[in-house]
């Protein structure tokens, strides 16, 4: 506990939302660096993907927890009795409102995050397991600092992306169960993006695993997928992940840009405020919009398909006709 008690001690920032966000972003960056140095070594990106999803689990559970375990510290020093640890059901009943409790918002978004990162964490370490290998790496694995390089970015990902969650979860239950309706209008909208999202991108991810294990077992001779999803979108799997953390941002942005939400997080009242409050939740899906679109996504793969398939009459008619992220509903 000596350890523990140390990092509570130099992380006890003024603002509740520093207290939450450094020592969660710090996890973030010790994990994969824990998980970096031996893969550089190695050579190999098999762990990659896994301790992505494995960080955003953490790191969300540590969010969650940290309120409570300043709580429990600070009644440790002067001898009061402990605060009791946040009930999940309580939570979701409504009456976790109490000084050490959870909002159901609280419960719900980090449950929302980690649904999703176990399902895409086991998901890519099945496919690497299976393929022996994973194409964005074969020019990087055997350079040290570019390999490390990725794994920097994988932190500032998880980072990012769980900035609303982070931020919401850093405020205290009691000011948002008294301040805020039970259910608002971006608590249902947010949910129903995510939960569409969600099994947007999970079933163009199947669609495209029982593709290629069809013509593993040599079941057709295509060469590339333009069934189901992938005849709707080039790339419907980016598309519903952009949606899902735009469900997960506009939940917690309702929250935060309330009068609750910007003084439970230190901002200040007026619109300066509430920009910045809304900015916590928006950095998460503005992000990964760009990264997907701009950086490893979407560029990647049209880059390696483009080379492969130039000359491919099928493959241009298919990307001609098919829009590369917004599915088209005829």
């Amino acid at each position: 506990m000596g350890l523990t008690h140390t990092l509570l001690r130099l992380t006890a920032f003024k603002s509740p939302f520093l207290r939450t966000l450094v020592p969660s972003i710090g996890l973030a960056y010790a994990l994969q660096a824990a998980v970096g140095v031996p893969s550089i070594i190695g050579q190999t990106e098999r762990f990659y993907d896994l301790s992505g999803s494995l960080t955003y689990l953490s790191c969300t559970a540590l969010s969650l927890y940290l309120p409570t375990l300043r709580a429990r510290y600070a009644a440790e020093l002067v001898g009061a009795v402990k605060p009791a640890w946040p009930s999940v059901l309580e939570a979701l009943r409504g009456g976790g409102e109490r000084a050490m409790g959870w909002n159901w918002r609280m419960v719900v978004l980090s449950a929302a995050v980690g649904v999703w990162a176990a399902r895409l964490g086991s998901f890519l370490f099945a496919r690497i397991t299976s393929d022996g290998g994973d194409s964005r790496f074969e020019s990087i694995r055997q350079s040290p600092p570019k390999f490390a390089v990725a794994f920097f970015a994988q932190a500032t990902w998880v980072s990012l992306c769980l900035m609303p969650v982070l931020a919401i979860n850093s405020l205290p239950a009691t000011t948002l169960g008294s301040s805020l309706a039970a259910v608002t209008a971006a608590d249902v909208i947010g949910l129903a993006l995510y939960v569409g999202g969600f099994a947007f991108e999970a079933l163009a991810d199947r669609q495209k695993s029982q593709w290629a294990n069809e013509k593993k077992e040599k079941k057709h001779e295509e060469e590339f997928l333009t069934r189901g999803l992938w005849g709707k979108s080039r790339h419907p799997n980016y598309f519903g992940e952009i949606t899902l953390w735009t469900g997960i941002a506009t939940v917690a942005g309702g929250v935060l840009a309330s009068q609750a939400g910007r003084s439970g997080m230190g901002f200040a009242g007026g619109l300066g405020g509430k920009v910045l409050a809304v900015a916590m939740a928006g950095v998460s899906p503005a992000f990964v919009t760009f990264l997907l679109t701009q950086v490893s996504g979407i560029p990647m793969s049209e880059k390696k398909y483009d080379k492969r398939f130039k000359d491919n009459k099928d493959y241009q008619k298919w990307k001609s006709e098919t829009p590369v992220l917004i599915p088209k509903l005829w």
